[in-house]
């Protein structure tokens, strides 16, 4: 017996992610926090990304068209969302998304959009201006995401990084190395925290953070996944045990 294709099964949805090809983190996190909702499944589809500098060659990986190619095998599943996770916009800058999500919906009829394009939907909604920066990147990676952030209204006075380069050893950091780094941008006063990189795993202390804090704790696989649900046209209610985001 054939099955039948998702779109004709009641109920169901898929949503697509697009992946660095070293990032080891998304989609494991994705389906844990997905396991009360067995009707939603993520299904990512890789390009070639290893390390993150400011490099041509780094920059390099993120061309449109090798994003936009990956995307069309995405189609194939008859997804309901498709979304770039993973954060490059964030030093390339906010239109650098548009116009890859703008490419996507034209190539696929499917309504697109990226970690980096959420957060900034969450800072609008929420009413933030200050945000504390956590990432695993090297310092000229973060001052270009604070030069960015703040052109777009989003001041980053508080700020922690690791100084790491390469993709796969984002993954290495633990939920105690990040939760740190939460804290101690929190100290400093911000209205929310932004752990940017979809290859940390923050997405599971997020919400007790919250608590802890006082504040919304932005994850970046926790706000791909809720923009992928909004645009798949599915209420994201039912995970508002991983933190504010899902209540958005």
């Amino acid at each position: 017996m054939s099955n039948p294709e998702a779109s004709a099964i009641p109920g169901r949805t898929r949503l697509g992610m697009l992946t660095p090809s070293s990032n080891s983190v998304l989609e494991p996190v994705s389906a844990r926090m997905l396991a009360d909702m067995p009707e939603v499944t993520v299904h990512a589809s890789r390009f070639r990304v290893t390390q993150i500098g400011l490099s041509p060659a780094a920059l390099g990986q993120f061309a449109t068209d090798g994003m936009v190619a990956a995307a069309e095998l995405l189609a194939d599943a008859k997804v309901g969302s498709i979304m770039w996770n993973g954060t490059s916009a964030a030093w390339l800058g906010f239109d650098s998304d548009e116009r890859l999500a703008e490419a996507i919906t034209a190539r696929t009829g499917i309504p697109a959009s990226s970690s980096v394009l959420a957060f900034r939907d969450l800072f609008r909604s929420a009413g933030a201006s200050r945000i504390g920066l956590v990432t695993p990147y090297t310092a000229d990676v973060q001052a270009k995401i604070a030069e960015n952030w703040e052109a777009a209204g989003f001041a980053c006075p508080a700020e922690r990084h690791a100084g790491l380069s390469e993709n796969f050893a984002f993954a290495r950091l633990t939920e105690a190395d990040i939760a740190g780094m939460v804290r101690a941008v929190a100290a400093e006063g911000v209205d929310a925290v932004a752990i940017v990189c979809t290859n940390m795993a923050g997405a599971f202390v997020a919400a007790a953070l919250e608590a802890e804090l006082g504040i919304p704790v932005y994850d970046s696989v926790a706000v791909t996944l809720w923009q992928g649900l909004r645009l798949a046209g599915r209420d994201t209610r039912t995970l508002t045990d991983f933190g504010r985001v899902f209540r958005s």
